[in-house]
């Protein structure tokens, strides 16, 4: 006999010697000193068998989770009536009020202004007003009526070949454009400058149109040189700009009609732009803490 399984003697179903497991066993209990049987631990650089984590413990169902609505999406041209620019909110323009007076002996400083520079054909107000603008320590626009009015490619009126109904028509289009530009641009902060040939004597396309479009708080400054110095002016422009010589004096003799009417009127004839533009800002800020009456 081998010994079998604990020391044993092994017994086929004769009581001879045959294999391990060949017939039933007798159910046996622990033998005594034997150690308890304990599973097997982990064998050192042997993979290990993932096992699956423990299920939660089941909960019942709760209130489903709630998550933040999206901002509502802003309304079709990103503000009321669409007037933005992008993601910008632009104020509707409005009548420009009348300014308040800048600090003593500063100039018009930082003060918000509307202003027209009235003046005959050649006397600078384009070049001077936009020097004024671009010299300026806070944004300011300059907007040229006659800019404006050559907007008009195909059917332009041009005043040279007569001032008739087409001609005023398109010259009250352009004035009453001007008008939205500059109160848009004062709605945002801007300042602004406009210029146009203003007759005293045409109440039509006067300025009374101009304060309607704009508002009670434009301030206008009339630019008047001599006449020999606006037609040596006239003679250096080309195109529709050029007027004849007679226009010219014409024009200028027209504009005289300024004086007397409480206007502040600058004469330009000895200055050059850099010196007319300082002379419009200190006739501004005089204006802003004595409004004149028109």
């Amino acid at each position: 006999m081998y010994p079998g399984p604990g020391g044993y003697p092994a017994s086929g179903p004769h009581g001879g010697a045959g294999p391990v497991g060949s017939g039933p066993h007798p159910a046996a209990g622990p033998h005594p000193g034997a150690v308890p049987h304990q599973p097997p631990g982990p064998v050192p650089g042997r993979p290990q068998p993932h096992h699956a984590p423990a299920a939660p413990p089941h909960q019942p169902p709760g209130p489903a989770p709630q998550h933040a609505a999206p901002p509502p999406a802003p309304p079709r041209g990103g503000g009321p009536r669409g007037e933005s620019t992008g993601h910008v909110q632009l104020p509707p323009g409005g009548p420009v009020p009348v300014p308040a007076p800048p600090p003593a002996d500063s100039g018009t400083g930082t003060a918000t202004l509307a202003v027209l520079l009235i003046g005959p054909a050649g006397a600078g107000k384009t070049t001077v007003a936009r020097h004024w603008a671009r010299n300026r320590p806070v944004s300011t626009a300059h907007i040229s009526l006659d800019d404006v009015r050559e907007w008009v490619c195909s059917g332009f009126a041009d005043p040279q070949d007569g001032w008739n109904d087409h001609s005023e028509a398109q010259y009250r289009l352009a004035r009453r454009t001007c008008g939205f530009a500059a109160r848009n641009f004062l709605a945002n902060g801007i300042s602004c400058i406009l210029d146009d040939a203003v007759f005293p004597d045409r109440p039509v396309v006067g300025l009374g149109g101009w304060k309607r479009h704009v508002g009670p708080g434009l301030l206008p400054v009339v630019l008047l040189p001599g006449l020999e110095v606006v037609l040596e002016r006239n003679a250096e422009r080309s195109g529709n700009r050029r007027l004849s010589d007679e226009e010219v004096a014409g024009i200028h003799g027209r504009m005289a009609g300024w004086y007397g009417s409480g206007l502040p009127i600058i004469d330009n004839s000895k200055y050059d732009v850099e010196t007319t533009a300082r002379a419009l800002d200190d006739v501004l800020a005089r204006a802003l803490k004595s409004p004149p009456n028109w």
